[in-house]
């Protein structure tokens, strides 16, 4: 069966994915209206992940940020504010090694933050929580040795934001290294409860505001054409977080508008753009369309979603070549690329597309969530040594490269440490009187407010099968929305052992109302048959899918030394196993054996066949 993601998408209308979702403007006085959600999310303190793929990933993610100095990430910073740094500094992006070049000291601490605040929320572990209140008091004693507000880690000090802002020559990302160091502690204050991280969250807010207040509105506009990551995104949170209008105001001041009309538009305007520039631009769009009910917000996400996932994706749901987008015309000519699929797109996507589901509770959202969440992201990880790779290459006989423990530090390192951590976030939503269960991995859910627990046990991908038991203290009415994925084609669903209902609409809901008592037992089969997704406008050249699963070919370990896919320096992809090979032909007598593309590691592969 040949399927193509517009044959997987098809039926979608503009509405149903939330273009159109708040025809309302925002209130006359400039007032932002409550935030709009379809469904909500439960915190990650909720979900525990039980034995499985994603708690064995979550474990070997833990086990690494234990292993990480805070002190050693924290000494660029305690520099910039005067202090003497407690322990020398970890190389590649947190040092001045010759070899970087994009000055984002800094960025590492910021994702690290997040990374054991949702460790802690997700796991109980009160060795996490110590580390998000070490690394918070010390970034306030670092704030307040400066006396501004300011809290950053560029061996310059302020200089490169502030040139930055008034159209100065500045060197390296440096509104993007502030992103993940506002998002740091945003994390914290939300995941671990961390009341002095938003204190400090909010000074540095303030600061923020005030040195780009002065800034006329067209060259602020004219410096977001540089990466700055999620700005606007992280200054609408602070406004949630603190109700102070003006952090709103900054954050629509922030918000890329080279991108954002022609998105609301509808109109696709990505060729050459850099990917994990813009897609944290439209992951503020998506929480101001939130907070604003702005139509333009909502249409540009929504648009945005819809043509990078349809139009401009891999079978993996992983985009991009050297980190830019390429027309869709010239799949065929990227796939011998040893840098697409930057993981943090993905990590960028996931995040994206979790924000819309929110919003509109659209099944498409989820399904590819899905697809990104196996094979970008789980994918991604070393399951030796738990270390993250930076691209993963559609180059057949390539192999998946992965950082030091202690001298890397790209941002896929950093957002590796949360990718792995937050596992718990997306499997299951409620709305008043509905819960959805869109993920199916093994986990354990706690309603409080509904003195609902729900355990679901499954060795989904390996099996096609899962199980929901409810246990509840006193009967309850509750609609349980089970997700029947675009991918497989009839649904079994029975109730206590008695056949309940078998759905036969793919990318939908399949709702079971009824009062539910302690013991009631839900099992659900999800056949997944093997098909071919050819590759956007090469029709010749497919990937093997199984469920959600790409399945890749095993092409052995000739010409890779031990420990050769273990590299420092990420300008080096490409350089290895440099020898171009043609893409496998799939024929009935091809005999490479066919694995998930997760659990691919230190060994050549392909991902793509020629038919």
């Amino acid at each position: 069966m040949l399927t193509t993601r517009r044959e997987l998408l098809q039926g979608l209308s503009a509405t149903a994915l939330g273009v159109a979702l708040s025809e309302s403007p925002a209130y006359a006085d400039g007032r932002s209206s409550t935030p709009h959600h379809a469904v909500a999310p439960f915190a990650l303190s909720a979900v525990r992940l039980l034995p499985g793929p994603f708690k064995t990933a979550q474990e070997l993610d833990a086990r690494y940020l234990l292993t990480l100095e805070p002190d050693r990430l924290l000494h660029n910073f305690r520099i910039n504010a005067g202090l003497k740094p407690k322990a020398p500094v970890y190389g590649g992006w947190e040092s001045q090694e010759p070899w970087v070049d994009i000055r984002c000291q800094g960025h590492t601490l910021g994702h690290y933050l997040s990374a054991c605040s949702m460790l802690y929320a997700a796991t109980g572990e009160n060795a996490f929580a110590q580390r998000v209140e070490y690394i918070v008091a010390e970034l306030r004693a670092c704030q307040d040795a400066r006396g501004d507000g300011l809290i950053c880690a560029f061996p310059d000090g302020a200089a490169p934001l502030e040139n930055s802002l008034g159209g100065r020559a500045f060197p390296g990302v440096p509104w993007y290294t502030q992103h993940k160091i506002f998002a740091g502690l945003c994390d914290a204050y939300e995941h671990a409860s961390s009341k002095t991280a938003l204190d400090v969250l909010a000074r540095l807010a303030e600061w923020t505001v005030a040195a780009s207040r002065p800034v006329p509105d067209a060259s602020l506009q004219k410096m977001l054409d540089r990466e700055h990551g999620g700005m606007s995104e992280v200054l609408a949170d602070v406004y949630v977080s603190t109700g102070d209008r003006m952090f709103l105001q900054a954050a629509e001041r922030f918000a890329h508008r080279a991108l954002l009309d022609p998105l609301a538009a509808r109109r696709d305007v990505l060729d050459g753009l850099h990917s994990n520039t813009q897609i944290p631009k439209v992951i503020g769009f998506a929480r101001l369309h939130e907070l604003t009910r702005k139509r333009a917000y909502g249409e540009a996400a929504a648009f945005f979603w819809q043509t990078v996932t349809e139009r401009r994706s891999f079978a993996t749901g992983g985009n991009g070549d050297r980190e830019h987008f390429f027309p869709p015309a010239e799949f065929a000519a990227h796939l011998q690329s040893a840098k697409t699929m930057e993981t943090c797109c993905a990590y960028n996507m996931l995040r994206l597309t979790r924000a819309l589901f929110q919003q509109t509770a659209a099944p498409a959202y989820a399904d590819y969530y899905e697809r990104a969440l196996y094979n970008c992201i789980l994918a991604s990880q070393d399951p030796q040594t738990g270390m993250m790779t930076y691209f993963q290459a559609t180059r057949p006989g390539y192999v998946k490269l992965y950082c030091t423990p202690t001298d890397s530090f790209w941002c896929c390192t950093g957002s590796g440490m949360e990718n792995h951590a937050k596992y718990g976030d997306s499997i299951y939503f409620h709305d008043d009187d509905s819960l959805y269960v869109n993920l199916f991995i093994a986990s354990e859910l706690s309603w409080a407010v509904k003195h609902l627990r729900l355990t679901q046990t499954t060795r989904f991908p390996d099996e096609d099968a899962t199980r929901l038991v409810v246990h509840l203290a006193a009967p309850i009415r509750l609609s349980l929305k089970l997700r029947h994925p675009s991918w497989c084609s009839r649904v079994t669903v029975s109730v206590n052992g008695r056949p309940h209902v078998v759905s036969r609409r793919p990318s939908g809901y399949i709702g079971i109302e009824r009062t539910w008592r302690d013991g009631d037992t839900v099992d659900v089969r999800l056949p997944m048959e093997r098909r071919l997704e050819a590759l956007p406008h090469a029709s010749n050249l497919v990937a093997v899918m199984q469920g959600p699963l790409v399945l890749a070919g095993r092409l052995g370990t000739a010409g890779l030394a031990p420990g050769a896919d273990i590299i420092v320096n990420e300008r080096t992809s490409g350089e290895m196993l440099n020898i171009p090979m043609e893409i496998p032909r799939l024929d009935a007598s091809a005999d490479t054996e066919l694995v998930p593309w997760h659990r691919i590691a230190h060994e050549r592969y392909t991902l793509y066949w020629r038919t």
